[in-house]
């Protein structure tokens, strides 16, 4: 794998690679990675549409990008994906999609001139004690202890966490701290989740460590990811004249192994009751999205909790089955077996159906709900819930079919087998309104109010997705196969569970990064894959993201011990007149 820097090879085109045109592909998969393989065979490989076949157990596209109406029980969606702006290979993608929704402009495009006009940012993100802002939300409250233990953590050598938790890392002062309920809020970590992904998350998005509390980090889509990003990409395929066979199983793909070569040569799949066969060459390429953390999801509504269950689906068994083959295809079970009960596994979505829940929200954004901008900025998370409760409202209309009372809203809770504050039940046992009426209680909604509201003012429906948090999961080198298994000739894994280097995992990122990585590296595409953002690597950076993780002391501050205060005043005096006093001024730390 080639990576690069700069916009050097960022703005070249590809050349036809040699043999293309006698060349198939055959995706698994049509969520974002699968969907995104496609466009850059079509790109940058110069590949016929009609040479690529995407299977999809589903009846849509997306994966995890979801987001549709359902008759009568109002709008659902799983999730919402965070994006910021060194997103590389996802943006590299969507300059070349064209926008549904402005002429003459592409996704990127009309994502930026959303942005531009509507940045994102939080007016809230912490409340407690029914509807009570937290005084010191915007602070990250580190003890030094804490602070000390994120520097180690962050110092620390990848291959030295392998094995360790992050509870084996921090202490208690660290997960009392305000970072911690953002940080695990807004990317879903619990205590028991891997060091290493933790790690790899701070040095990733060291740069944004100022605009974590007020979420200015963030940008997010005009409407759900569905329409906002999934429609342009299937419009754009099948324009390009890709086949998309949908309700399609992968059962398995024999793959010929011997010591220096692996090939794909058969796929076995099954469609309307029937069992296939596809026969493969060394010129068919196969992508696998190897695993999902929406597989099995189940649904509840209004009135009825989503059934819990832990079976595998799809995906899942077929990674198994081709781990089967060789260990060098990963080890599927360490992300599926044994999650904790205490796990995150139920998000609802609430369908407000007029404005009975507006005060209690614009008395927190100091926005209103249906003014077509940025309401709460991402999640607002409740800091005094059993359920560990967080919400978010998004512009709206968050779909196109709402009609003008309706508002959107995303719930879930990290913790799924603790009794409520409100509802004495965990949420995993909850229905639709039992969730809305324990949200209710702790936005300050008078009491006698909260059963009327929960049965005129909304419907909800409450999905249950046994494997959500399974990125995290403590694993070692090789439990994720490589994006190209060693010797892979037509074989390659995208999407979260395949292995790459330095970047994070739950991201849209990291599903193009791999897919992007997968089709250069098969075709032997003549232009690198940008590199991970090197933030981790600035000292302007670094320094910027100390001040901000003290709460903007100065590193001479009083309140330090006597002997560390007077070598860093010795410091600053040895940096006087130099770029790194400069640097040191600029970060607002002298």
């Amino acid at each position: 794998m080639r990576y690069t820097n700069g916009n050097y090879e960022a703005f070249a085109r590809s050349r036809k690679p040699e043999g293309v045109e006698d060349k198939s592909a055959y995706i698994v998969g049509a969520g974002l990675a699968g969907l995104a393989a496609a466009v850059f065979l079509i790109r940058d490989g110069h590949m016929k549409g009609d040479h690529i076949h995407i299977f999809e157990e589903l009846s849509l596209s997306g994966g995890s990008l979801d987001g549709k109406f359902i008759p009568h029980d109002g709008f659902v969606t799983r999730g919402g994906r965070e994006m910021e702006n060194h997103f590389e290979c996802l943006w590299d993608l969507f300059r070349s999609v064209p926008s549904l929704e402005v002429e003459d402009a592409s996704v990127l495009d009309e994502f930026y001139w959303l942005d531009h006009d509507d940045p994102n940012s939080s007016n809230c993100r912490i409340i407690h004690n029914r509807g009570e802002r937290v005084d010191d939300d915007g602070q990250f409250t580190l003890s030094k202890k804490a602070q000390k233990e994120l520097v180690e953590l962050f110092m620390t050598a990848e291959d030295q966490l392998i094995g360790k938790k992050i509870e084996d890392v921090f202490g208690e002062e660290f997960f009392e701290s305000n970072f911690w309920l953002y940080w695990s809020t807004m990317f879903a970590f619990e205590k028991w989740h891997s060091a290493i992904e933790m790690r790899r998350y701070v040095m990733r998005f060291i740069h944004h460590i100022k605009g974590l509390p007020d979420f200015t980090a963030l940008k997010f889509t005009r409407y759900n990811q569905y329409e906002s990003l999934v429609k342009p990409l299937i419009t754009f395929l099948k324009d390009q004249g890709v086949d998309f066979q949908y309700e399609t199983q992968i059962n398995n793909i024999q793959v010929d192994i011997d010591a220096d070569t692996k090939v794909a040569r058969n796929i076995f799949l099954t469609k309307e009751g029937n069992t296939q066969e596809i026969p493969l060459t060394k010129d068919d390429l196969v992508f696998v999205t190897n695993g999902s953390i929406t597989e099995s999801s189940t649904q509840g509504d209004h009135y009825t909790p989503a059934p819990i269950t832990h079976e595998l689906g799809g995906s899942w068994n077929l990674w198994k089955n081709l781990a089967q083959q060789s260990p060098e295809f990963g080890h599927p079970e360490v992300f599926y077996k044994d999650l904790p009960d205490e796990s995150w596994f139920v998000s609802a979505t609430i369908t407000w159906e007029n404005f009975d829940i507006e005060p209690y929200i614009s008395r927190l954004t100091q926005r209103k709900l249906r003014s077509g901008k940025v309401v709460t900025g991402g999640i607002v998370t409740i800091k005094d819930s059993n359920w560990m409760m967080s919400f978010a409202i998004h512009r709206q209309p968050h779909f196109k079919e709402q009609n003008d009372q309706q508002t959107i809203m995303w719930v879930y809770g990290l913790l799924s087998n603790t009794p409520g504050n409100y509802i004495k039940k965990p949420i995993e046992q909850c229905s639709g309104q039992e969730i809305a009426q324990e949200l209710m209680y702790h936005l300050g909604v008078i009491e006698e109010d909260i059963q009327t509201f929960s049965e005129t003012s909304c419907v909800v429906t409450p999905v249950y997705m046994p494997f959500i948090t399974s990125y995290f999961m403590l694993r070692e080198p090789g439990d994720r196969p490589a994006v190209i298994p060693e010797g892979s000739k037509n074989l390659a894994f995208i999407g979260n569970f395949a292995d790459t280097e330095r970047d994070t995992v739950f991201t849209t990122e990291y599903s193009v990064r791999t897919a992007m990585e997968a089709v250069y590296q098969l075709l032997d595409v003549e232009r690198g894959v940008p590199e991970v953002f090197d933030s981790a690597y600035d000292i302007r950076t670094l320094a910027s993201a100390i001040y901000y993780l003290t709460d903007k002391k100065k590193i001479t501050s009083s309140d330090l011990p006597f002997v560390e205060r007077k070598l860093i005043e010795r410091f600053v005096k040895k940096t006087k007149g130099t770029y790194i006093e400069d640097i040191l001024k600029e970060a607002k730390l002298i």
